[in-house]
């Protein structure tokens, strides 16, 4: 596997031997310092250009450049290809490497991601300022609305999901559980964690440090939560879910001065059960 030296040192002589390329910028974990790093990290990076047109669905040219890749993504060029005139290319090579490499016409789209200027030929990239990550995907405290619908939606729900182990709809009970319920749950826990460190920390995207940040107790707990295709098993990642939210929204009403509504829970473990016991 290419080095983080030598891939940068590629990606840096590949814009200064092109004279369209005005400049680049490193985003994402290799910008943030706070990020945990590994040989997997992607390298995501910015070529700003005068024009993109040369550049646009010309996977060739990332040949040329960079080594054939194992396989590439084109967003712009797949269903959805409405964007903003800027053209993507998502490259994974034979070496392990990965370059998420963006073309963007004119200055940085500035978002507050974490992201560090490598080579700037004529002072368009001047105004970007160096960041950390420090704010990037923070914890915020929710409302007391965002707090209620968070468990409204969690409790409302799971009838849906035991509705489906009824009947036997597998597809129906694992989309319920992991792209409903799940988004439910780690919003509380990462309102949990946000209670315990003062909301001073991010959990990352899609919340992929809950590890690095919940107590080891409650980590086990939440990976007790995903379930194989056996309906027992799902059953016993319900109760694993429904407990681990119960326990953690109490910690965050508390801390917010919230009021936690029991009844709605109450209600929903009855159905649950009426469900479960046929």
């Amino acid at each position: 596997m290419r080095n983080e030296r030598e891939m940068t040192d590629l990606i840096l002589s590949v814009a200064n031997a092109d004279e369209r390329i005005r400049a680049v910028i490193l985003c994402g974990s290799r910008a943030n310092p706070l990020a945990p790093r590994d040989k997997y990290m992607d390298y995501d990076i910015v070529y700003l250009v005068d024009d993109v047109v040369p550049f646009f669905d010309n996977p060739a040219w990332i040949t040329a450049q960079f080594g054939k890749p194992l396989i590439v993504q084109m967003p712009e060029t797949m269903r959805y290809p409405e964007g903003d005139g800027n053209f993507n290319y998502l490259a994974l090579f034979g070496d392990g490497n990965r370059i998420d490499l963006s073309f963007v016409k004119g200055t940085y789209p500035d978002d507050g991601e974490p992201c560090v200027v490598l080579l700037d030929k004529d002072g368009r990239a001047r105004n970007i300022p160096t960041r950390d990550g420090a704010a990037w995907h923070i914890v915020e405290p929710p409302s007391a609305l965002d707090f209620y619908s968070c468990c409204n939606e969690f409790w409302w729900c799971m009838n849906n999901a035991a509705k489906g182990i009824a009947r036997g709809e597998l597809p129906y009970v694992m989309h319920m559980l992991n792209d409903i319920e799940r988004v439910e749950l780690e919003n509380m826990l990462s309102w949990y964690i946000g209670v315990t460190t003062d909301f001073s920390i991010s959990v990352g995207k899609m919340c992929k440090y809950l590890k690095r940040y919940l107590p080891p107790e409650l980590y086990a707990r939440y990976a007790e939560t995903f379930s194989d295709s056996d309906y027992a098993h799902i059953w016993a990642a319900i109760d694993a879910m429904c407990a681990l939210f119960h326990d953690t929204a109490l910690a965050v009403a508390e801390y917010c001065g919230f009021t936690y509504r029991q009844d709605e829970e109450d209600g929903l473990r009855r159905y649950l059960e009426l469900v479960k016991n046929g």
